[in-house]
């Protein structure tokens, strides 16, 4: 009996043993070159948090804040365009607009400066492909002459402005109602001013990159001929990369996991099976590899498998949306005209906010929504027009 254990010992814990290769696998890759390749990445498990976070915040808000400047010399360098008002007479209906939110926030970040240089950058570079796509500024600042950023734009971007400077203050309204309302406002001028096919609503610390015009029209033209998502109430741009992991209540990313798992299960046990010369099938091994590399994914982080999407528009996902966020909303006119009606007749506080009272309606009213994957939009605004904060952390 001895003899008989002595020998199972050997054969597991001799080098040539499976069992040896797959430990010492598991033992690198997970203690050794995961934690020295990725404790720098901020959405990953392996961020070093203490020793990051502070530094790493600070370099974001001063490369920002050179953005801002850059953003405002950008507009002061550039030739004014004739119009400057929105005006719904004219008689041309664009297949998007580009409805640029905008509250006075910090004046160094200059962020909605940031949102629009990149916007009208974009739909230069664009060309002919952009011909029927349209930006609009909605100033939703309390005196809307305060706002300067805005004063500037003005020369280049038609705008709308929700004055409020004589109304009666509402003692139901705080700070959330009122961004619901801003929000509201917005959407409904769009639709007044231009009649557009699709309203595309950001808020103005919401950067579009660099793609986003190609996979919009990708999405426009293809993805959204299919009924279930022509009829959708919104698609979300943007979901917090904090949010973005496997690991979730969510069906969709679960999916998503165990089919990375089964994919690479079998890719990385002929790839063992070829390096060591053994069996090309295995399903224990097949079975480790993808547990292996379903936690490597998690543990790396999802965000960062998502980049890879950027490849290509048709290689974008669109799944089921969430709570959480609005920084970029896409309406079609149909759908922009159900949300206004659904919008008015809620109430938001804290703990309800436009976000939430947008999700709720998918279950209260029978909708559906979308969020597209990898977002199209960065977050720039570490500094909230709904919550102070002195001293911001990108986590």
């Amino acid at each position: 009996m001895l003899h008989q254990a002595w020998q199972l010992y050997g054969r597991w814990w001799r080098w040539s043993s499976p069992f040896i290769h797959l430990l010492t696998l598991t033992v690198v890759t997970f203690g050794v070159l995961a934690p020295l390749f990725c404790h720098r990445l901020l959405h990953s498990y392996f961020y070093l948090r203490r020793w990051h976070l502070n530094p790493m915040s600070q370099e974001f808000l001063e490369q920002n804040q050179q953005e801002g400047q850059a953003a405002l010399h950008y507009f002061e360098k550039l030739q004014i365009p004739n119009a400057s008002e929105a005006s719904g007479s004219d008689a041309f209906q664009p297949l998007l607009l580009v409805t640029i939110i905008t509250v006075q926030r910090r004046n160094d970040f200059h962020y909605v400066l940031q949102v629009a240089s990149h916007f009208h950058r974009l739909l230069q570079k664009c060309g002919a492909h952009c011909q029927s796509h349209r930006i609009l500024l909605c100033n939703v600042e309390s005196d809307p002459s305060s706002h300067q950023d805005v004063r500037l734009l003005s020369s280049f971007f038609p705008m709308v402005s929700h004055d409020r400077t004589g109304e009666n203050p509402d003692p139901r309204m705080n700070q959330f109602e009122k961004e619901k309302q801003d929000y509201v406002f917005c959407l409904e001028q769009s639709l007044l001013a231009y009649n557009p096919e699709y309203i595309l609503v950001v808020e103005d610390d919401a950067v579009p990159e660099e793609e986003i015009f190609a996979v919009l029209q990708h999405l426009l033209l293809v993805r959204f001929s299919k009924p279930y998502l022509r009829d959708a109430l919104y698609f979300k741009l943007y979901h917090p990369e904090r949010l973005q992991r496997y690991f979730n209540p969510e069906p969709m990313r679960i999916l998503e996991w165990l089919g990375l798992g089964m994919f690479l299960g079998p890719v990385l046990n002929w790839v063992y099976s070829w390096a060591t010369g053994r069996p090309s099938l295995c399903w224990p091994l097949v079975l480790f590899f993808a547990l292996y590399s379903m936690g490597l994914s998690e543990l790396v982080g999802r965000h960062y498998m998502l980049e890879l999407r950027r490849l290509a528009p048709t290689l974008y996902n669109i799944v089921p949306v969430t709570e959480c966020c609005t920084p970029a909303m896409l309406f079609s006119a149909p759908s922009a005209h159900r949300a206004l009606g659904y919008l008015k007749g809620l109430h938001c506080q804290q703990g309800f906010a436009k976000d939430i009272a947008l999700y709720s309606l998918l279950h209260t009213k029978g909708e559906n929504a979308y969020v597209v994957e990898p977002n199209l939009v960065r977050h720039v605004g570490m500094y909230s027009s709904l919550r102070l904060n002195d001293n911001p952390k990108l986590l």
